[in-house]
């Protein structure tokens, strides 16, 4: 049975990791859409499938439980506020054929996450942890250096997604039940957006061909299956496992930034990532030292 379910936690990773590292691949095709209105289409339909998904499996009752406790209810807006802006970040730099800074986002994700526990969870840092963020920072100002700005597609995808990790890490709903009322959360504001287009003649929910429909309407099954994957695996798996998977999402939009979009990779950039994945393996090495010094104790 052991086996068996980490087997199935695996299987359930590569496959969230998977599809996360592909999307770019899937966004792509509707580099035709402007980004905002994908989004919308995405918040409605993803709401649309995983209302339909808690229906099937008879959990609204946990819905209307966080609905009762205004804390949780107000805690899932900062949430949404937070995969929102990650989305509409992510879906720009897909349509304007910068995947390249997408992937370095995912990459530095990681190592926000450190520094978010130090800061707010006041966590502290070990040697290698330090010098991971250390590097971080100065594949940050080699950036800088070498563009004459802030790489600031990838510092705000890895901030928000960091930051909506840490809020969701604290706060006691299912991954389901949050995805629908992060998605409803949105949608006020997507509908206002499309009110204002509609009055300048443009249709954000209607009047797209059959094959551009059809990719939108996937848009809100594609938001929902690697989330529900990811939740399967880390129930089923232990930290460190789930922790070098995470790496497969950026290693793959990396790769096709590369050799499927044609991205130019400069030297200064390649030394970005360079420092980069020198601080991830630190970060690693740590995690799965202390990981292995917990299960010893235990």
């Amino acid at each position: 049975m052991t086996a068996s379910r980490q087997f199935a936690g695996v299987a359930c990773g590569l496959l969230a990791y998977g599809m996360w590292g592909f999307f770019p691949l899937f966004f792509r095709q509707l580099a035709n859409v402007p980004p905002v209105d994908v989004l919308s289409n995405r918040a409605l339909w993803a709401c649309l499938w995983v209302g339909l998904l808690i229906t099937v499996s008879r959990h609204w009752s946990r819905v209307r439980a966080v609905l009762r406790n205004p804390n949780q209810a107000l805690t899932l807006l900062v949430a949404a506020a937070l995969i929102g802006t990650n989305w509409l970040v992510f879906l720009w730099a897909v349509a304007s054929g910068q995947v390249m800074a997408s992937s370095l986002g995912y990459f530095l994700t990681p190592l926000v996450n450190v520094v978010l526990g130090l800061v707010v969870l006041d966590e502290r840092l070990d040697r290698l942890e330090g010098l991971a963020v250390i590097l971080a920072l100065a594949a940050i100002v080699n950036e800088v250096v070498a563009v004459g700005s802030l790489p600031w597609i990838s510092l705000v995808l890895a901030g928000t997604f960091g930051s909506y990790g840490l809020v969701r890490k604290r706060l006691p709903v299912d991954v389901v039940s949050g995805l629908w009322l992060e998605t409803l959360a949105m949608l006020p504001a997507c509908a206002l957006y499309a009110l204002w287009q509609a009055q300048h003649g443009h249709a954000v929910f209607t009047g797209h061909d059959l094959r551009t429909t059809a990719l939108l309407v996937a848009s809100g099954v594609l938001t929902a299956l690697p989330l529900i994957a990811f939740a399967a695996a880390a129930q089923r798996l232990d930290l460190a496992t789930v922790g070098m998977l995470m790496y497969i999402n950026p290693t793959t939009q990396f790769i096709t930034a590369i050799h499927v979009f044609g991205e130019p990779m400069r030297f200064a950039q390649l030394f970005s990532f360079a420092l980069i994945w020198l601080g991830l393996v630190l970060f690693s090495w740590s995690a799965w030292s202390k990981y292995r010094r917990a299960r010893q104790a235990s």
